[in-house]
């Protein structure tokens, strides 16, 4: 596909094509809760600092002692030096622009009473690396948040352009800061696009690989897809599941609506049943028989 180097297309040549093996994801309690338990002099200032933090005195009421412990574990550990303001804000998680050990980073921290806790449920349930996952709220955004990791991991390992995953303490996600001095990169809605042609190939290639690694996005849309520097980088893969999750088919689909009518709008003739039959092939469809 020359024309999505326009678009910062990853070479698949320089990527690992991984199986649809998965490796078991541990919800047990973290250093962060060891931490906030034990509440030594130091872990006191620094929760008081970031208490006292105009970016972070809205969230007192939902950030728990672990939450902020989780945050204190990060920087020790050299992940995040300094804390800047919000980049977004949402029922399940705030996203915050941060300073790492060289380079901007994001920290995505998820609430523990996440509003749609219900709806995390129905893409954890039938994910085969969360069997005999429990019905707390803090195991739900506890795997959630390590959800995303691994399946920014398998992203990058496919060739798919996302933020690169960096660290992840509790329900606090470091990943790739994506933008500039100017702000976080613009959404694909929120941008003119110039060749819309390319960015659908791009698009089309990026839900390919996915597949191919054995995940379907299950969110995708203008929303989720940012543009950054020439290129298109895919956002917020914590509800991906796998091909073997019962509704991945149903979620795959959505997605290749969302897509194909995003597209149609921008002038092109794009189809979500040809999106589909391109996503699924030239290799086996995976999620059926």
């Amino acid at each position: 596909m020359g024309q999505g180097t326009e678009y910062g297309l990853v070479d698949l040549e320089e990527v690992d094509t991984p199986g649809d093996e998965w490796e078991e994801i541990d919800v047990s309690d973290t250093e962060a809760d060891r931490i906030a338990r034990k509440r030594d002099r130091e872990f006191e200032q620094f929760e008081k600092r970031i208490k006292d933090a105009d970016q972070f005195k809205v969230e007192q009421s939902v950030f728990d002692d672990a939450t902020f412990a989780a945050l204190y574990k990060l920087v020790q550990d050299g992940y995040v030096e300094a804390f800047g303001g919000p980049l977004s804000t949402g029922k399940e998680a705030n996203v915050y622009h941060a300073l790492g050990d060289d380079r901007e980073v994001a920290v995505k921290v998820y609430r523990i009473n996440a509003s749609n806790f219900r709806q995390m449920r129905d893409y954890l349930e039938g994910d085969p690396r969360f069997e005999g996952l429990g019905g707390k709220k803090k195991d739900v955004v506890l795997a959630w948040t390590k959800k995303e990791l691994a399946n920014l991991d398998r992203a990058r390992k496919a060739g798919v352009r996302v933020p690169e995953p960096i660290a992840a303490e509790r329900n606090v996600l470091v990943m790739e800061y994506i933008g500039n001095e100017e702000g976080r990169a613009r959404r694909l809605g929120e941008v003119h696009i110039e060749n819309p042609e390319t960015a659908y190939e791009v698009m089309r290639e990026y839900m390919r690989r996915l597949y191919s690694a054995g995940i379907v996005h299950g969110d995708l849309s203008e929303y989720n897809v940012v543009f950054d520097e020439g290129q298109l980088v895919i956002i917020d893969v914590g509800q991906a599941v796998t091909v073997h999750h019962p509704n991945s088919r149903d979620f795959l689909e959505r997605d290749c609506e969302n897509v194909a009518n995003f597209f149609s709008r921008q002038g092109l003739d794009a189809d979500p049943d040809e999106l589909l039959e391109f996503v699924t092939s030239p290799e086996p469809d995976p999620s059926r028989g």
